[in-house]
């Protein structure tokens, strides 16, 4: 008697759906607009710093470039997991086919591995600042600055577009399966694999190493140069002014490295799918709206041309 092997039939179109946050109509209401405010905040914060970056000839310098870089990297990064989770949130559990749900991780992993390489090369910009002030235009050119940028895009789209076509040629038991996510992660998307995945999770492994720990011990070694070269100038007025210019790039490091691996490079088996899934909406939310507060709030420069920004928009809108 033959019987129908869930593994094997794979000839239906393979669907997933997210874990539903709560099935209380009145706590879907409250995530919905709490989400939705939040993904409008980012929006706007990381736009508004693009905006005066461009507009002000002052900002035109290598730090800020990658600064609005960083932003338009947030804002990307943000609208490849909102929406979709935002139209999840009531109601029945809405499917996204296999390719949907490889086409979400794939620009997810590639955004977020090239915002780890970004922060590692602002590090480095910030070194040569402070360490060779002098020299600081010479080496950090237009077009080394342009360069970097796209050599962390460049290798980002590699390691992410190996990644999920290795995990994506894995079979998947069943027409329709839950992942306990909001969006399709690596980790959460490997759980529900009919197959050996030892191999995938060593990959995983690498690139976790390759994107969070390589980046963040030539970030450590950037700021141990840093601070030799702080401690070097003779003013406390001259120190202050160089530590400040480093303390938002610093906060913003440890907060998005920290989160990251937590859930990339800790032991699966000491890793839960809901703390995951927690940590997850710290890097989904509350790093991207952190980073134009931080770098707004502790940038004497930022601040000054969103006063005069604001100040000549009121001043053309009275006359």
């Amino acid at each position: 008697m033959l019987t129908w092997n869930p593994v094997l039939n794979q000839s239906d179109p393979i669907e997933f759906v997210f874990r539903m946050f709560t099935a209380v109509p009145e706590f879907q209401v409250l995530l919905f607009l709490l989400f939705l405010l939040l993904y409008l905040m980012i929006l706007c914060g990381n736009t508004a710093i693009i905006w005066v970056v461009r507009m002000h000839s002052a900002l035109h310098t290598p730090m800020y470039f990658f600064l609005s870089n960083l932003s338009f990297l947030e804002i990307c990064y943000t609208s490849v997991v909102v929406p979709l989770m935002l139209s999840n949130i009531f109601g029945a559990q809405k499917p996204i086919p296999l390719a949907g749900c490889g086409a979400q991780m794939f620009f997810f992993v590639t955004l977020g591995s090239t915002d780890c390489f970004l922060l590692a090369v602002m590090a480095y910009d910030r070194y040569v600042a402070i360490g060779h002030p002098l020299r600081y235009t010479l080496v950090m050119t237009q077009k080394l600055c342009a360069q970097m940028v796209a050599g962390a895009l460049g290798l980002a789209v590699c390691l992410s577009l190996q990644l999920t076509a290795l995990i994506f040629t894995l079979p998947f038991c069943g027409h329709r399966r839950e992942i306990n996510h909001f969006l399709c992660d690596v980790p959460p998307v490997l759980r529900l694999a009919c197959a050996d995945i030892r191999v995938h999770q060593a990959v995983l492994y690498v690139v976790g190493v390759l994107v969070l720990t390589i980046p963040f011990l030539l970030i450590c070694g950037s700021y141990v140069l840093i601070a030799s070269a702080i401690l070097r100038i003779r003013s406390a007025e001259g120190r202050r002014r160089a530590f400040s210019t480093c303390s938002s790039h610093l906060a913003v490091v440890l907060l998005q490295y920290g989160c990251c691996s937590l859930v990339y490079l800790r032991p699966q088996s000491s890793s839960s799918e809901d703390e995951d899934r927690q940590i997850a909406l710290v890097y989904t939310f509350v790093t991207p709206l952190l980073n134009p507060l931080i770098y707004t709030l502790r940038n004497k420069d930022v601040k000054g041309a969103l006063k005069m920004a604001i100040v000549g928009k009121a001043t053309s809108g009275t006359i």
